[in-house]
C-alpha cells in the first residue's frame, strides 16, 4: 500500500488508531510493536500517527484505554451495589483479559491514570462509601481487588491464546503438600476457580469493614 506524505494525517482518527493497535499486539504480541510497525500495518507515513499519539509510550496508553473500554461497556446498568459492581468488574475484566492476553501485561505492568479507568474506580469506591464501608477499606479494597486480578491472569493467560501451562506434578515424599493440593489445582483458569478466588477477596473485604467497625 502506497504510503502518504510525511505529516499528512492520512486520514486517520484516533479510534482507528486504537482498533488497528490492539488488534496488531493482538496478533504480534508486544515485543515489536511501535509507532513504525503501526504505521506499516495502517500504509501511513509514521508522522501522521504523531498527529494522534506522541510516541510509543502515549501508544501503548491508546491500547490500554481501548481494551479497558470493553470492560466499562460490559459493566453499564449495574446497580449501586459495591458488591454487584466488584463481581461485574472482575468478570468483565477477566474476560477482556481472554480476549487479549497479549495485550493484558500491558494492563498490569503500566499505571492506569485514563478517564476510562479511573471513572470505573469512581463507581466502586463511590458505592463502598455509599455503603458505609469506611474510608481506610474502601481505599484499599480496589488495591488488594485489582492485585488479585492481575497478578490471576496474568498466570492463567500466560501462555497467550494457547492458554495456561499444566499443573507441575509434584513428588509426594519431597513436597507432600503440594502433592497433596495438586488434584485441586487441576481447574487452574478456569471459570470455576476465578469464582472461587473472587469470593476469598470479596469476603475479605466484608470482614475488614465488619473489624473496622
Amino acid at each position: 500500500m502506497a504510503r502518504r506524505a510525511r505529516g499528512t494525517s492520512a486520514g486517520l482518527d484516533r479510534e482507528q488508531i486504537k482498533s488497528a493497535a490492539v488488534a496488531l499486539v493482538d496478533r504480534d504480541g508486544l515485543e515489536c510493536f511501535g509507532v513504525r510497525r503501526l504505521a506499516e500495518e495502517l500504509g501511513v507515513d509514521p508522522m501522521s500517527l504523531y498527529h494522534h499519539v506522541k510516541g510509543k509510550a502515549a501508544l501503548l496508553d491508546v491500547v490500554c484505554e481501548a481494551v479497558l473500554a470493553e470492560v466499562a461497556d460490559a459493566t453499564e446498568g449495574a446497580p449501586d451495589d459495591w458488591e454487584e459492581i466488584a463481581r461485574r468488574t472482575a468478570h468483565s475484566y477477566r474476560d477482556m483479559a481472554c480476549r487479549h492476553p497479549r495485550v493484558f501485561p500491558l494492563l498490569a505492568t503500566r499505571a492506569q491514570t485514563s478517564p476510562v479507568a479511573v471513572t470505573a474506580l469512581e463507581r466502586l469506591v463511590s458505592a463502598m462509601r455509599m455503603a458505609g464501608l469506611p474510608d481506610r477499606v474502601a481505599a484499599d479494597a480496589p488495591m488488594v481487588l485489582f492485585g488479585f486480578l492481575n497478578g490471576h491472569l496474568l498466570a492463567s493467560t500466560g501462555g497467550g491464546p494457547e492458554g495456561p501451562a499444566p499443573v507441575p506434578e509434584f513428588d509426594s515424599d519431597t513436597y507432600p503438600g503440594m502433592a497433596a493440593l495438586a488434584p485441586r489445582w487441576t481447574d487452574f483458569g478456569s471459570a470455576e476457580e476465578f469464582d472461587r478466588m473472587l469470593d476469598i477477596v470479596l469476603d475479605g473485604i466484608r470482614a475488614r469493614t465488619a473489624h473496622s467497625a
